[in-house]
């Protein structure tokens, strides 16, 4: 197959990839009991296939030279489909450019594989510039949606300025996973949309949107954090208003923004939701992950608040294009009440962490909320303390 330099570079990295997407990943012990990371990342970008990197023909490629390279692959949607565990990716490529692929698992923790090709993604009259954060909801209307954020140039920019962007949540739809259909994108009031979650269900007999409205691309401005509002249709999908389910708050892990994950997951107690919230510090943003609970009747009305982070970067999950970060859009409850948490760290890989419906809701009622100042939170250990001493005395 080819000369010599051709083949033995083909041998090697075909032979490094197939190991890397044959390790047997590791739970790793659970300090805090709510939640198990896992060993390795699930997936980077070594695991996109070769064939979508290397040109295969050594005629024309006679040095074995990579001819399409991917930066970091990150933010997925997750799905449980035809028994298996569905992750649709954001890739980045080193162009910049952000695009959407499935890569698939037989036991949701290790073994993921890309499919064939990445999504072909059908354009609006207005294309996009880039597509990224997809989030997944199976709806009652028979469809699985694909919500994103699509991001085109700024078209009040000024001369000279190619950053300024504009952000609007994109709509795709699909029956099997693999033919997508674009819809025109969501229309808001409440000026740009990133961070957008259809809810499984229709409320009043309309479609029911998670928000996040925001003033800039960047900054959320007067943006007060999570909303909530209906559309009539999902077809020319219109929120007219919208009401805050979880706003942003001073001195917390989301005092700059917040923004739901995936979709929530219904329980006997009430609607799980996981969010990602960012804060300043000296070293710049600092993007985390907390749980929160909603009313099952009314998925606006937060009942049930931990304070501070669920998951928040540790060691190398610190490090990467974007460091201290770790951001989420999908996760899976399976048949027997397992849940996988799927989070990206500083948009560069992804990584599984395990738990379970009954250790969420545990973790949720039971954990005390932000009082937002010192003193209450020792309270709080101070409370925890004096309910120890006093079991520890009474079963002496």
């Amino acid at each position: 197959m080819g000369n010599g330099i051709f083949t033995s570079r083909y041998e090697r990295i075909n032979a490094e990839y197939e190991k890397l997407l044959q390790e047997k990943n590791e739970a790793l012990f659970s300090t805090n009991g709510i939640y198990s990371r896992y060993k390795n990342p699930i997936l980077t970008r070594n695991h996109v296939p070769l064939h979508w990197r290397f040109d295969l023909n050594p005629e024309t490629n006679p040095n074995f030279m990579e001819r399409i390279g991917y930066n970091a692959v990150f933010n997925s949607g997750a799905i449980k489909w035809n028994d298996k565990y569905l992750l649709v990716v954001r890739v980045e490529g080193n162009d910049r450019k952000s695009f959407f692929a499935i890569a698939e698992s037989p036991n949701g923790v290790d073994n993921f594989r890309f499919r064939e090709r990445p999504i072909t993604l059908p354009q609006t009259e207005e294309p996009d510039t880039n597509v990224y954060d997809m989030r997944l909801t199976k709806h009652d209307d028979g469809y699985v949606y694909g919500i994103f954020c699509t991001e085109r140039k700024d078209p009040n920019a000024q001369n000279g300025d190619t950053s300024s962007a504009v952000a609007a949540a994109g709509i795709a739809r699909t029956k099997d996973m693999t033919n997508w259909e674009r819809l025109p994108d969501l229309i808001s009031t409440t000026g740009q949309q990133r961070n957008v979650v259809l809810f499984p269900h229709f409320i009043d007999g309309q479609y029911a949107f998670y928000t996040r409205p925001q003033d800039g691309f960047i900054d959320t401005g007067k943006g007060g954090g999570i909303g909530f509002g209906l559309s009539k249709t999902i077809t020319n999908a219109e929120i007219k208003e919208e009401v805050i389910v979880d706003a942003k708050a001073y001195h917390t892990i989301y005092e700059v923004k917040n923004g739901l994950g995936p979709a929530p997951i219904r329980t006997d107690k009430g609607w799980l939701q996981l969010a990602h919230g960012v804060r300043n510090t000296a070293a710049g943003l600092r993007y985390t992950l907390y749980l929160f609970m909603t009313d099952l009747q009314k998925p606006w009305i937060v009942t049930h608040k931990p304070a501070g982070h669920f998951i928040a970067p540790l060691k190398n999950e610190r490090i990467g294009d974007v460091s201290n970060v770790v951001f989420s859009n999908g996760w899976i409850n399976d048949e027997n009440g397992t849940v996988f948490i799927y989070y990206a760290s500083s948009d560069t890989r992804m990584h599984v962490a395990v738990s379970s419906i009954d250790q969420l809701v545990d973790y949720c009622l039971n954990s005390p909320q932000d009082k937002y100042r010192s003193a209450e939170s020792v309270d709080s250990i101070n409370r925890l303390i004096d309910s120890n001493k006093q079991f520890m005395e009474l079963n002496k």
